[in-house]
């Protein structure tokens, strides 16, 4: 089990202790250290979802929303999910350790460019227990020390998940303050571990926009920013009805609590008339209520006419804003509003509006004729992810395991002097 500790940076500085010895573990042992956790978690099924039993009882109690519980909710198959992806993560090439570059100097130095672990990753997230096992596993595979802070609504679960796998470690020689929790200094333990510069060497914020611009504003810690989803699909005026109403449903129902469902869908003028009514229609009888503008609204029945606050909304429920535009140009002027970069897609078989389209829009993921529900870690083949990174520097889209290392050159010489 992990250092018993006084303090939250007491857990950071053991973390960063631990860091040195899982950074020069090799790729069978990290391989072999995942399976072991995987397994953990299968054995321990039972008493994660009693944990986590407990911790949505007292979240009903305190109002947590719905669509929070939905993200926080383990059952059976969701803990056999987590045991999976962490298998899935233990199958992935070794990112530590990667030649990036080569180059031999005119004095005969020989440089050469490598992945290296970063050290400590830490992470702030909320009511998301696959946070925790999917962030620990990606930076123990490349060969990091983790710090979480999960939140007061997953408190039980949680413990519960890293004293598993903590033990896993242990119990393969693996020093296991190498995932370390903050949780139990609550909100404390956050401000100390956003302000842990030189024990912690990255932030993952995941979670509501107003808990990442938290982090980014008030963080000390090199962070890396991921984004809430007001995601767009725009349906164009060639759009099949059929692709249309397939991939805008998926979006929406398949799991409607995540960044990337959809939460505005854009129609163009020229195909509403075709598009609008059974579109609707569809999403209702999954249970959607449509916030729809006037024009939305006289084309379909049973929608509620949308404010301004709708269209810049997250709403992580069975809701979906819609509005028709006039135009590519009009959708693009919409996107640029009020999108949060994250994911935009366009149904349309014209190639030329497909083109442009995906040109133009400025999201960590733009997509064609296809569900925003694709933007994911596992989807892309990366076993699992941190966070879908939303900004423009070192990483952005879902983030994996090359997202979790450096680089550093390595000279070699022969007794060279610069002159």
């Amino acid at each position: 089990m992990m250092t018993t500790a006084t303090s939250a940076r007491e857990r950071m500085k053991a973390a960063k202790t631990a860091a040195r010895s899982i950074g020069l573990l090799t790729d069978a042992e990290k391989h072999d250290a995942l399976h072991a956790i995987a397994a953990a978690i299968e054995e321990a099924s039972d008493d994660i979802v009693a944990a986590n039993a407990s911790d949505l009882e007292r979240g009903r109690a305190d109002g947590l929303s719905t669509a929070l519980q939905d993200r926080l909710r383990l059952d059976a198959g969701r803990v056999a999910a987590l045991a999976a992806a962490v298998r899935d993560v233990a199958a992935l090439p070794d990112p530590v350790g990667r030649v990036l570059d080569e180059r031999t100097l005119a004095n005969g130095v020989q440089l050469t460019k490598v992945s290296v672990p970063f050290g400590v990753v830490g992470s702030i997230y909320e009511a998301r227990p696959n946070v925790t096992v999917d962030i620990a596993a990606l930076a123990l595979r490349a060969g990091n020390a983790v710090v979480l802070r999960g939140g007061s609504a997953a408190l039980e679960t949680n413990a519960a998940l890293i004293g598993v796998m903590c033990a896993a470690l242990a119990a393969r020689g693996i020093d296991p303050d190498a995932i370390q929790t903050v949780d139990d200094f609550g909100r404390d333990g956050a401000r100390e571990l956003m302000q842990a510069r030189g024990l912690v060497d990255v932030l993952v914020p995941r979670g509501s926009a107003q808990l990442i611009e938290t982090v980014v504003t008030e963080s000390s810690v090199p962070v890396i920013e991921t984004g809430a989803g007001v995601v767009h699909v725009l349906l164009d005026a060639s759009a099949p009805l059929d692709w249309a109403r397939d991939i805008v449903v998926n979006a929406k129902v398949q799991r409607p609590s995540v960044c990337n469902a959809v939460e505005t869908v854009l129609v163009h003028r020229d195909a509403a008339g075709r598009i609008v009514s059974p579109v609707v229609a569809a999403l209702r009888e999954q249970g959607v209520t449509v916030h729809g503008d006037a024009s939305v609204a006289q084309l379909a029945d049973g929608v509620v006419a949308a404010t301004d606050d709708d269209w810049g909304n997250e709403y992580g429920s069975l809701d979906v804003a819609m509005r028709l535009v006039d135009d590519l140009d009009d959708a693009l002027a919409h996107i640029r509003r009020y999108s949060t970069h994250h994911t935009e897609a366009i149904v349309s078989e014209d190639a030329a509006s497909v083109d442009r389209f995906l040109a133009e829009v400025d999201s960590a993921v733009v997509m064609a004729n296809a569900s925003t529900r694709f933007t994911d870690g596992g989807e892309f083949g990366f076993g699992a992810e941190v966070g879908i990174s939303t900004q423009k520097l070192h990483a952005r889209g879902p983030m994996g395991l090359p997202e979790l290392t450096s680089t550093k050159w390595l000279a070699r010489g022969a007794g060279q002097v610069r002159e």
